[in-house]
């Protein structure tokens, strides 16, 4: 094969995965699109973040250029104009520092009563702690997350997102919630899209580059469910919830203490994650009927069968030979 030849194979190869990959972006835009119509954010405001973002990941990929070489490498490949790419480029330096993607008082606090075995009964379920006095109580809980925020003042704030209550007359406090979420914040919320969804792209875009196991990232797919059996799907997942931050909170605790007495540097974070997702299906229903002993196979959808799927994670597909 020729130098000739080989350099359409590979401008083939290359075509496709980029036709490959916008068919992607349109999944991804589709319901961040729906969020911004929602709450009244236009095109223009998201498009300028969108050039932003590109300039941003073009200095990360080419910022060993000499400043003189960069704006021209830039453009080259962003598609911008170097006149554009110059006015990001000085909004970029003019934006604030990274948003930090440490979790709150409050939600450690949460996570900490949830998960710390001394903290929860014989049931399993957090306890209600005295508000005051020694341990356990939810003054000590609080100082043992942090010395900068007044017990009182991480109280209020649980109590005013829903996700734990005071009583009075007993001066108790107890949870209300199994899971941090902070209905009514709509800057925790948009705070938790960002950091969730953004590390799970992360890790999804890392495999899809790399060799697909970078990272870990799983996912079940199952159809032809009924309504009725959603509520039971959800409680399930909520089971495994809290069985996942009973299991895993206490033992990255101890790989942290671990670290800090080894004197290793600590400069890694994880993050880790579980979600649902489900909507109706689209086209026509009908009641899922299996013959007695001949279950459905996984990954596979029999005739009037459904399909539960174990989803790979996202892994690159080398280039097919287009001979």
């Amino acid at each position: 094969m020729n130098k000739s030849s080989a350099h359409d194979l590979e401008s083939t190869a290359l075509a496709q995965e980029q036709r490959l990959l916008l068919a992607a972006v349109d999944a991804l835009l589709a319901p961040l699109a729906q969020l911004c119509l929602a709450k009244g954010l236009t095109i223009q405001s998201v498009e300028e973040r969108l050039r932003l973002a590109f300039v941003q990941s073009a200095i990360g990929a080419h910022g060993h250029l000499p400043a003189q070489r960069l704006n021209s490498r830039i453009s080259a490949s962003t598609g911008l104009t170097r006149r554009e790419v110059a006015r990001l480029q000085a909004r970029v330096m003019d934006q604030d520092a990274p948003r930090k993607s440490r979790p709150s008082s409050a939600t450690e606090l949460f996570t900490r009563w949830a998960c710390e075995p001394g903290l929860r009964g014989a049931d399993g379920k957090p306890v209600a702690l005295p508000r005051l006095g020694p341990p356990p109580s939810f003054e000590r809980l609080a100082q043992s997350v942090t010395q900068d925020v007044h017990p009182r003042s991480l109280l209020d704030d649980l109590c005013r997102l829903g996700l734990a209550a005071w009583d009075a007359e007993s001066d108790q406090v107890r949870l209300l919630q199994d899971a941090f979420v902070p209905r009514g914040d709509w800057a925790r919320m948009t705070s938790f899209l960002a950091d969730n969804v953004g590390d799970h792209l992360r890790s999804a875009s890392a495999n899809v580059l790399g060799s697909g196991k970078e990272h870990m990232e799983q996912s079940i797919f199952a159809d032809e469910l009924s309504v009725q059996s959603l509520q039971a799907f959800r409680d399930l997942m909520a089971a495994q919830w809290r069985h996942m931050l009973k299991s895993v909170v206490p033992r990255l605790e101890k790989l942290i203490e671990a670290d800090r007495h080894a004197g290793r540097v600590q400069n890694q974070r994880v993050r880790v994650g579980l979600f649902t997702w489900s909507q109706p299906m689209t086209g026509p229903t009908r009641q899922l009927t299996l013959v007695p002993g001949t279950p459905p196979v996984a990954g596979t959808a029999p005739a009037g069968g459904s399909r539960i799927n174990p989803a790979p994670r996202s892994r690159r597909s080398p280039p097919k030979d287009a001979s």
